[in-house]
Protein backbone atom coordinates (compact mmCIF):
# COMPACT_ATOMS: atom_id res chain seq x y z
CA UNK A 1 0.00 0.00 0.00
CA UNK A 2 1.03 3.38 -1.00
CA UNK A 3 1.79 5.89 1.72
CA UNK A 4 -1.06 8.14 2.55
CA UNK A 5 -1.05 10.12 5.84
CA UNK A 6 -3.14 13.16 7.20
CA UNK A 7 -2.83 14.97 10.57
CA UNK A 8 -4.11 18.25 11.99
CA UNK A 9 -2.31 19.85 14.94
CA UNK A 10 -1.95 23.44 16.45
CA UNK A 11 0.79 25.36 14.89
CA UNK A 12 2.28 25.52 18.19
CA UNK A 13 3.12 22.93 20.37
CA UNK A 14 5.29 23.51 23.58
CA UNK A 15 5.80 20.64 25.94
CA UNK A 16 8.04 20.06 29.42
CA UNK A 17 8.73 21.60 32.78
CA UNK A 18 8.30 25.01 33.44
CA UNK A 19 6.99 25.60 29.55
CA UNK A 20 3.84 27.50 31.75
CA UNK A 21 5.76 30.26 31.79
CA UNK A 22 5.61 30.82 28.23
CA UNK A 23 2.12 31.75 28.17
CA UNK A 24 2.57 35.40 28.37
CA UNK A 25 4.70 34.94 25.49
CA UNK A 26 2.60 32.81 23.50
CA UNK A 27 -0.73 34.89 24.09
CA UNK A 28 1.38 38.53 23.67
CA UNK A 29 1.61 37.33 20.01
CA UNK A 30 -1.94 36.29 19.80
CA UNK A 31 -3.90 39.10 20.68
CA UNK A 32 -4.51 41.55 23.78
CA UNK A 33 -7.65 41.44 25.26
CA UNK A 34 -8.20 37.38 27.20
CA UNK A 35 -11.07 35.42 28.07
CA UNK A 36 -9.31 32.74 30.75
CA UNK A 37 -11.81 29.43 31.41
CA UNK A 38 -10.79 27.46 34.22
CA UNK A 39 -12.61 25.60 37.54
CA UNK A 40 -12.90 27.37 40.90
CA UNK A 41 -10.57 24.44 41.99
CA UNK A 42 -7.24 25.56 40.37
CA UNK A 43 -8.26 29.29 40.09
CA UNK A 44 -7.94 29.24 43.56
CA UNK A 45 -4.20 28.02 43.48
CA UNK A 46 -0.87 30.14 43.77
CA UNK A 47 -0.01 28.78 40.21
CA UNK A 48 -3.13 29.71 38.42
CA UNK A 49 -2.99 33.58 40.17
CA UNK A 50 1.32 33.21 39.23
CA UNK A 51 0.32 32.67 35.16
CA UNK A 52 -2.58 35.55 35.41
CA UNK A 53 -0.14 37.65 36.78
CA UNK A 54 2.42 37.19 34.00
CA UNK A 55 -0.08 37.57 31.09
CA UNK A 56 -1.40 40.78 32.46
CA UNK A 57 2.32 41.94 33.38
CA UNK A 58 2.56 41.52 29.59
CA UNK A 59 0.01 44.14 28.56
CA UNK A 60 -3.15 41.71 28.02
CA UNK A 61 -6.71 42.86 29.51
CA UNK A 62 -7.59 39.39 31.01
CA UNK A 63 -11.64 38.89 32.31
CA UNK A 64 -11.60 35.19 34.09
CA UNK A 65 -14.49 32.85 33.51
CA UNK A 66 -14.05 30.18 36.97
CA UNK A 67 -17.27 28.09 37.09
CA UNK A 68 -16.32 25.39 34.33
CA UNK A 69 -17.89 22.24 35.54
CA UNK A 70 -17.61 18.50 34.75
CA UNK A 71 -18.69 17.41 31.61
CA UNK A 72 -19.35 21.33 30.19
CA UNK A 73 -23.53 21.55 30.54
CA UNK A 74 -24.63 23.00 27.47
CA UNK A 75 -26.22 26.20 28.81
CA UNK A 76 -22.95 27.21 31.40
CA UNK A 77 -20.90 27.78 27.87
CA UNK A 78 -23.83 30.46 27.15
CA UNK A 79 -23.62 32.01 30.53
CA UNK A 80 -19.27 32.28 30.08
CA UNK A 81 -20.22 34.20 26.67
CA UNK A 82 -22.40 36.53 27.49
CA UNK A 83 -20.24 37.68 30.40
CA UNK A 84 -17.41 37.92 28.25
CA UNK A 85 -19.16 39.55 25.08
CA UNK A 86 -18.54 43.32 26.57
CA UNK A 87 -15.22 42.66 26.91
CA UNK A 88 -14.10 41.67 23.54
CA UNK A 89 -12.03 39.38 23.73
CA UNK A 90 -9.80 38.21 20.93
CA UNK A 91 -8.55 34.66 21.82
CA UNK A 92 -9.69 32.38 24.90
CA UNK A 93 -7.14 30.50 26.94
CA UNK A 94 -8.18 27.38 28.52
CA UNK A 95 -6.28 26.12 31.70
CA UNK A 96 -7.55 23.00 33.62
CA UNK A 97 -8.35 19.58 32.86
CA UNK A 98 -10.20 18.59 29.74
CA UNK A 99 -13.57 20.00 30.18
CA UNK A 100 -11.71 23.33 30.73
CA UNK A 101 -10.32 23.06 27.40
CA UNK A 102 -13.43 22.49 26.37
CA UNK A 103 -15.20 25.10 27.42
CA UNK A 104 -13.21 27.01 26.03
CA UNK A 105 -12.72 26.43 22.60
CA UNK A 106 -17.06 26.28 22.72
CA UNK A 107 -16.76 29.87 24.31
CA UNK A 108 -14.26 30.68 21.22
CA UNK A 109 -16.68 29.78 19.14
CA UNK A 110 -19.65 31.32 19.83
CA UNK A 111 -18.02 34.67 20.20
CA UNK A 112 -16.78 34.23 16.97
CA UNK A 113 -19.95 33.18 15.45
CA UNK A 114 -22.55 33.79 17.69
CA UNK A 115 -26.15 31.16 17.61
CA UNK A 116 -26.60 28.52 19.98
CA UNK A 117 -23.92 25.88 20.58
CA UNK A 118 -26.66 23.33 19.09
CA UNK A 119 -26.47 24.76 15.87
CA UNK A 120 -22.73 23.55 15.71
CA UNK A 121 -23.18 19.88 16.90
CA UNK A 122 -21.51 17.15 14.61
CA UNK A 123 -18.81 16.99 11.81
CA UNK A 124 -17.76 20.06 9.58
CA UNK A 125 -20.44 22.39 11.11
CA UNK A 126 -18.42 25.77 11.96
CA UNK A 127 -18.39 27.95 9.26
CA UNK A 128 -14.58 29.58 9.73
CA UNK A 129 -11.74 30.08 11.87
CA UNK A 130 -13.05 31.11 16.08
CA UNK A 131 -11.47 33.22 18.08
CA UNK A 132 -7.47 31.82 18.74
CA UNK A 133 -7.48 28.98 21.60
CA UNK A 134 -4.31 28.97 23.73
CA UNK A 135 -4.60 25.62 26.14
CA UNK A 136 -2.87 24.83 28.72
CA UNK A 137 -3.84 21.38 30.32
CA UNK A 138 -3.63 20.42 33.91
CA UNK A 139 -4.32 16.86 33.79
CA UNK A 140 -3.12 14.08 31.47
CA UNK A 141 -5.46 12.60 29.20
CA UNK A 142 -7.98 13.51 26.94
CA UNK A 143 -5.46 14.94 24.97
CA UNK A 144 -8.40 18.06 23.88
CA UNK A 145 -5.01 20.69 23.93
CA UNK A 146 -4.20 19.17 20.48
CA UNK A 147 -7.60 17.87 18.90
CA UNK A 148 -10.26 18.95 16.69
CA UNK A 149 -13.60 18.10 18.64
CA UNK A 150 -15.44 19.51 22.09
CA UNK A 151 -17.40 17.51 24.32
CA UNK A 152 -20.39 19.44 25.90
CA UNK A 153 -23.20 17.66 27.67
CA UNK A 154 -27.00 18.68 26.14
CA UNK A 155 -30.02 18.43 28.84
CA UNK A 156 -32.00 17.83 25.95
CA UNK A 157 -30.11 14.31 24.84
CA UNK A 158 -29.35 11.39 26.50
CA UNK A 159 -25.78 11.67 25.70
CA UNK A 160 -22.95 13.58 25.24
CA UNK A 161 -22.13 15.17 21.82
CA UNK A 162 -19.21 16.70 20.00
CA UNK A 163 -18.69 19.25 18.24
CA UNK A 164 -15.95 18.31 15.64
CA UNK A 165 -14.26 20.64 13.28
CA UNK A 166 -10.11 21.58 12.19
CA UNK A 167 -11.12 25.48 13.56
CA UNK A 168 -11.57 24.40 17.10
CA UNK A 169 -8.01 22.66 17.10
CA UNK A 170 -6.20 25.14 19.85
CA UNK A 171 -3.86 27.92 17.94
CA UNK A 172 -1.30 27.03 20.96
CA UNK A 173 -0.69 23.76 23.43
CA UNK A 174 1.50 24.25 26.68
CA UNK A 175 2.10 21.06 28.47
CA UNK A 176 3.90 21.50 32.07
CA UNK A 177 4.13 18.02 33.65
CA UNK A 178 4.43 20.13 36.49
CA UNK A 179 0.88 21.35 36.64
CA UNK A 180 -0.27 17.82 36.70
CA UNK A 181 1.51 17.24 40.38
CA UNK A 182 -1.66 17.66 41.99
CA UNK A 183 -3.68 15.37 40.10
CA UNK A 184 -4.82 12.76 42.86
CA UNK A 185 -4.26 8.83 42.11
CA UNK A 186 -7.92 8.42 41.16
CA UNK A 187 -8.06 11.11 38.52
CA UNK A 188 -4.78 9.93 37.51
CA UNK A 189 -5.46 6.63 36.56
CA UNK A 190 -8.60 7.15 34.94
CA UNK A 191 -7.08 10.05 32.51
CA UNK A 192 -4.05 8.00 31.90
CA UNK A 193 -6.39 4.92 31.04
CA UNK A 194 -7.97 7.58 28.66
CA UNK A 195 -5.10 8.61 26.85
CA UNK A 196 -3.69 4.85 26.66
CA UNK A 197 -7.21 3.88 25.56
CA UNK A 198 -7.12 6.73 22.60
CA UNK A 199 -3.74 5.83 21.17
CA UNK A 200 -4.61 2.10 20.96
CA UNK A 201 -7.82 2.87 19.14
CA UNK A 202 -6.61 5.28 17.33
CA UNK A 203 -3.67 3.04 16.22
CA UNK A 204 -5.82 -0.23 15.84
CA UNK A 205 -8.89 2.21 13.51
CA UNK A 206 -9.94 0.66 10.42
CA UNK A 207 -7.45 2.14 7.66
CA UNK A 208 -9.22 3.61 4.44
CA UNK A 209 -7.67 4.24 1.23
CA UNK A 210 -6.37 7.43 0.28
CA UNK A 211 -9.12 9.22 -1.34
CA UNK A 212 -8.34 13.09 -1.94
CA UNK A 213 -12.03 13.97 -0.31
CA UNK A 214 -11.20 12.07 2.41
CA UNK A 215 -9.98 14.04 5.12
CA UNK A 216 -12.23 17.09 3.54
CA UNK A 217 -15.74 15.43 4.14
CA UNK A 218 -14.58 13.66 7.20
CA UNK A 219 -12.77 14.99 10.45
CA UNK A 220 -11.60 11.69 11.97
CA UNK A 221 -10.60 9.33 8.91
CA UNK A 222 -8.80 6.67 10.33
CA UNK A 223 -5.41 5.37 11.04
CA UNK A 224 -3.02 6.74 8.73
CA UNK A 225 0.78 6.42 8.47
CA UNK A 226 1.73 9.84 10.28
CA UNK A 227 -1.06 8.66 13.14
CA UNK A 228 0.58 5.30 13.83
CA UNK A 229 3.91 7.19 14.63
CA UNK A 230 2.10 9.34 17.48
CA UNK A 231 -0.01 5.98 18.54
CA UNK A 232 2.68 3.79 19.35
CA UNK A 233 5.40 6.39 21.46
CA UNK A 234 2.07 7.49 23.39
CA UNK A 235 2.13 3.50 24.10
CA UNK A 236 5.21 3.24 24.71
CA UNK A 237 5.15 6.18 27.08
CA UNK A 238 2.24 5.25 29.19
CA UNK A 239 3.07 1.53 29.18
CA UNK A 240 6.32 2.48 30.76
CA UNK A 241 4.81 5.31 33.17
CA UNK A 242 1.12 5.41 33.84
CA UNK A 243 1.40 3.15 36.90
CA UNK A 244 4.64 4.66 38.72
CA UNK A 245 2.72 7.97 38.29
CA UNK A 246 -0.61 6.56 39.45
CA UNK A 247 1.83 4.78 42.91
CA UNK A 248 3.76 7.93 43.60
CA UNK A 249 2.63 11.26 41.90
CA UNK A 250 5.50 13.22 42.34
CA UNK A 251 7.56 11.59 40.26
CA UNK A 252 7.84 14.43 37.77
CA UNK A 253 9.82 11.89 35.51
CA UNK A 254 6.42 9.72 35.17
CA UNK A 255 4.41 12.58 34.85
CA UNK A 256 5.90 14.32 32.35
CA UNK A 257 5.51 10.11 30.23
CA UNK A 258 2.86 10.13 31.02
CA UNK A 259 1.60 13.84 29.97
CA UNK A 260 3.95 13.65 26.45
CA UNK A 261 1.88 10.18 26.07
CA UNK A 262 -1.63 11.82 26.15
CA UNK A 263 -0.61 14.74 23.98
CA UNK A 264 0.78 11.66 21.37
CA UNK A 265 -2.16 9.90 21.65
CA UNK A 266 -4.71 13.65 21.15
CA UNK A 267 -2.26 13.94 17.88
CA UNK A 268 -2.88 10.24 16.93
CA UNK A 269 -6.80 10.14 17.62
CA UNK A 270 -7.77 13.76 16.73
CA UNK A 271 -7.17 12.77 12.98
CA UNK A 272 -7.74 8.95 13.23
CA UNK A 273 -10.54 8.37 15.59
CA UNK A 274 -11.68 5.87 18.12
CA UNK A 275 -14.00 3.15 17.85
CA UNK A 276 -15.97 0.52 19.40
CA UNK A 277 -14.89 1.20 23.37
CA UNK A 278 -15.96 5.01 23.23
CA UNK A 279 -19.01 4.58 21.19
CA UNK A 280 -20.32 1.96 24.43
CA UNK A 281 -18.85 4.54 26.94
CA UNK A 282 -21.32 7.32 25.46
CA UNK A 283 -24.39 5.50 26.99
CA UNK A 284 -22.90 3.76 30.00
CA UNK A 285 -21.38 6.55 30.54
CA UNK A 286 -24.86 8.56 30.66
CA UNK A 287 -26.52 5.76 32.32
CA UNK A 288 -24.02 5.19 35.23
CA UNK A 289 -22.49 8.90 35.27
CA UNK A 290 -19.04 7.15 35.81
CA UNK A 291 -15.97 9.68 34.10
CA UNK A 292 -15.17 8.68 30.66
CA UNK A 293 -12.29 7.41 30.98
CA UNK A 294 -12.92 4.93 33.19
CA UNK A 295 -15.93 3.60 31.14
CA UNK A 296 -13.72 3.34 27.78
CA UNK A 297 -10.53 1.55 29.67
CA UNK A 298 -13.31 -1.08 31.34
CA UNK A 299 -14.29 -1.94 27.40
CA UNK A 300 -10.80 -1.93 25.70
CA UNK A 301 -9.27 -5.59 26.76
CA UNK A 302 -13.36 -6.78 25.19
CA UNK A 303 -12.91 -4.43 22.57
CA UNK A 304 -9.78 -5.47 21.34
CA UNK A 305 -10.73 -8.98 21.95
CA UNK A 306 -13.48 -8.47 19.06
CA UNK A 307 -11.35 -7.26 17.27
CA UNK A 308 -8.82 -9.22 17.47
CA UNK A 309 -10.10 -11.39 14.54
CA UNK A 310 -9.15 -8.89 11.65
CA UNK A 311 -6.38 -7.10 13.46
CA UNK A 312 -3.80 -9.19 15.20
CA UNK A 313 -1.44 -7.53 13.37
CA UNK A 314 -2.02 -4.12 14.83
CA UNK A 315 -2.65 -5.62 18.24
CA UNK A 316 0.87 -7.31 18.22
CA UNK A 317 2.76 -4.31 17.31
CA UNK A 318 0.33 -2.74 19.91
CA UNK A 319 2.03 -5.64 22.08
CA UNK A 320 5.36 -4.89 21.47
CA UNK A 321 4.93 -0.85 22.33
CA UNK A 322 3.52 -2.35 25.61
CA UNK A 323 7.59 -4.06 25.99
CA UNK A 324 6.19 -7.55 25.56
CA UNK A 325 8.13 -9.85 23.36
CA UNK A 326 7.38 -12.99 25.72
CA UNK A 327 10.88 -15.43 24.95
CA UNK A 328 11.36 -14.03 21.22
CA UNK A 329 8.15 -14.84 19.92
CA UNK A 330 7.07 -13.33 16.79
CA UNK A 331 3.62 -15.13 16.14
CA UNK A 332 1.15 -11.78 15.63
CA UNK A 333 -1.82 -14.30 17.71
CA UNK A 334 0.16 -15.04 20.84
CA UNK A 335 1.84 -11.27 20.85
CA UNK A 336 -1.86 -9.84 20.33
CA UNK A 337 -3.01 -12.28 23.19
CA UNK A 338 -0.32 -10.99 25.55
CA UNK A 339 -0.91 -7.14 24.64
CA UNK A 340 -4.46 -7.91 25.83
CA UNK A 341 -3.21 -9.72 28.77
CA UNK A 342 -1.09 -6.62 29.59
CA UNK A 343 -3.55 -4.05 29.02
CA UNK A 344 -5.73 -5.70 31.34
CA UNK A 345 -3.16 -6.22 33.93
CA UNK A 346 -2.09 -2.37 33.68
CA UNK A 347 -5.79 -1.46 34.38
CA UNK A 348 -6.48 -3.69 37.16
CA UNK A 349 -3.18 -2.15 38.77
CA UNK A 350 -4.59 1.08 38.42
CA UNK A 351 -8.20 0.56 39.51
CA UNK A 352 -10.02 0.77 36.71
CA UNK A 353 -13.28 -1.76 36.90
CA UNK A 354 -12.88 -4.74 34.76
CA UNK A 355 -16.72 -5.03 34.35
CA UNK A 356 -19.48 -2.65 33.23
CA UNK A 357 -21.63 -4.35 36.35
CA UNK A 358 -18.70 -2.78 38.25
CA UNK A 359 -19.58 0.21 36.54
CA UNK A 360 -23.09 0.05 37.52
CA UNK A 361 -24.76 -0.59 34.38
CA UNK A 362 -28.20 -2.38 34.96
CA UNK A 363 -28.82 -5.32 33.48
CA UNK A 364 -31.94 -4.61 31.94
CA UNK A 365 -30.03 -1.44 30.13
CA UNK A 366 -27.59 -4.26 28.20
CA UNK A 367 -29.90 -4.05 24.81
CA UNK A 368 -30.27 -0.20 25.12
CA UNK A 369 -26.62 0.40 25.73
CA UNK A 370 -25.71 -1.69 23.11
CA UNK A 371 -28.38 0.21 20.88
CA UNK A 372 -26.60 3.69 21.74
CA UNK A 373 -24.05 2.30 20.70
CA UNK A 374 -24.19 1.41 17.21
CA UNK A 375 -26.12 4.10 16.63
CA UNK A 376 -22.77 6.42 16.91
CA UNK A 377 -21.89 6.04 13.24
CA UNK A 378 -18.75 7.89 13.41
CA UNK A 379 -17.15 5.85 15.96
CA UNK A 380 -18.44 2.58 14.69
CA UNK A 381 -17.29 3.20 10.96
CA UNK A 382 -13.61 3.41 12.59
CA UNK A 383 -13.79 0.05 14.41
CA UNK A 384 -11.38 -2.39 12.28
CA UNK A 385 -14.10 -5.62 12.84
CA UNK A 386 -17.69 -4.47 11.56
CA UNK A 387 -20.42 -4.24 14.18
CA UNK A 388 -24.29 -5.33 13.81
CA UNK A 389 -26.61 -5.41 16.40
CA UNK A 390 -25.87 -9.21 17.53
CA UNK A 391 -22.39 -8.23 17.73
CA UNK A 392 -22.40 -5.26 19.53
CA UNK A 393 -25.11 -6.92 22.03
CA UNK A 394 -22.46 -9.81 22.17
CA UNK A 395 -20.04 -6.97 23.58
CA UNK A 396 -21.61 -5.45 25.54
CA UNK A 397 -23.13 -8.43 27.56
CA UNK A 398 -19.32 -9.99 27.63
CA UNK A 399 -17.88 -6.59 28.98
CA UNK A 400 -20.79 -6.97 31.66
CA UNK A 401 -20.24 -10.20 32.38
CA UNK A 402 -16.58 -9.96 32.75
CA UNK A 403 -16.24 -12.74 29.97
CA UNK A 404 -13.64 -11.37 27.47
CA UNK A 405 -13.67 -15.17 25.36
CA UNK A 406 -17.58 -14.15 24.69
CA UNK A 407 -16.63 -11.19 23.51
CA UNK A 408 -14.43 -12.89 20.11
CA UNK A 409 -17.32 -14.48 18.96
Amino acid sequence: MSLFAALRLPREILFGIGQRHALASVASRTGRRALVCTDARFAATPVFAEMIAAVKAAGIGVVVHDQTLPDVPRDTVAICVDAARGFEPDMVIGIGGGSCLDMAKCASLLLAHGGALADYYGEFKVPAPVLPVIAVPTTAGTGSEVTPVAVVSDPDRILKVGISSPYLIAAAAICDPELTLSCPPGLTAVAGADALTHAIEAFTAKRRPGDPELAQQHVFIGKSDLTDQFALYAIRLLSRSLEKAFTDGSDVDARADVMMGALAAGCAFGTAGTAAAHAVQYPVGALTHTPHGLGVATMLPYVMTFNRRVAAAEIAAVGRALGLDPEGVENDEILADAAIAEVSRLFAAIGIAPTLARLGLPEDRIDWAAGEALGISRLIKNNPRPLDSAAMRGLVRAAYDGDPAASAL
